[in-house]
């Protein structure tokens, strides 16, 4: 069976730099499930996929455009320092914002003073990415499936936190990039709220206070 519109793709993957730094992988034995079509996939990458079948193997290079995009410059914010509180904060520190198109991952990029410049970008955005795929199994999606809008992984159907790939980096530096969906508000304003960040020592959740674009 080839890969086309409401099948299911088994997939390992590595994915390196054009510099063959390898920004993300697949773990052993632990390959990534997706339902073909329905945007679970960065849409390059899938339109790649079409026509391939289990046991292919094969390479391709990825423009920005077809993966995370372009850097967008009004993603980059400076917030004064006082919204994140007593909390020590340090550069590719990790929070959770709040948008209104749902929760987005911000990184600290640099620390001036009483400002903190933050990036809502997806790390691998303005990247070329050389993708190598390794086809594991191919099959035709279930109707729950198509309903759903995502494949279900050993006859069970997922949470709302889709099992595939992640903005943050992992502890060896690497960044988990598959999944598609990176959502912008409508008049390109970010909200950074609630800030949760991930890397606490001690477990709580600290939050800097709304800050919107004027």
């Amino acid at each position: 069976m080839k890969i086309a519109k409401d099948t299911v793709a088994t997939l390992s993957y590595t994915v390196t730099e054009t510099t063959g730094q390898v920004v993300g992988r697949t773990e052993p034995g632990q390959p990534v499930t997706a339902l073909i079509g329905h945007r679970f996939l960065v849409k390059g990458l899938e339109n790649a996929l079409l026509g391939h079948e289990k046991g292919d193997e094969f390479a391709v290079t990825l423009e920005p455009k077809d993966t995370y995009g372009e850097i967008d410059e009004s993603l980059i914010q400076t917030i004064d320092r006082k919204l994140f509180g007593d909390f020590e904060i340090a550069v590719g520190n990790v929070f959770e914002a709040d948008s209104e198109q749902g929760p987005m991952a911000v990184v600290v990029k640099e620390i001036k003073d009483d400002v903190v410049i933050v990036d809502g970008n997806h790390p691998l955005a303005g990247k070329v990415l050389n993708f190598l795929i390794v086809v594991e199994d191919v099959r035709e999606a279930t109707e729950e499936e198509i309903k759903h809008g995502h494949a279900h992984v050993d006859g069970h159907c997922p949470s709302e936190h889709h099992h595939c790939c992640h903005h943050h980096d992992d502890e060896d530096g690497e960044h988990h990039c598959c999944h598609g969906h990176h959502h912008d508000d409508e008049d390109g304003e970010h909200h950074c709220c609630h800030g949760h960040h991930h890397d606490d020592e001690d477990g709580e959740h600290h939050c800097c206070h709304k800050h919107d674009h004027e």
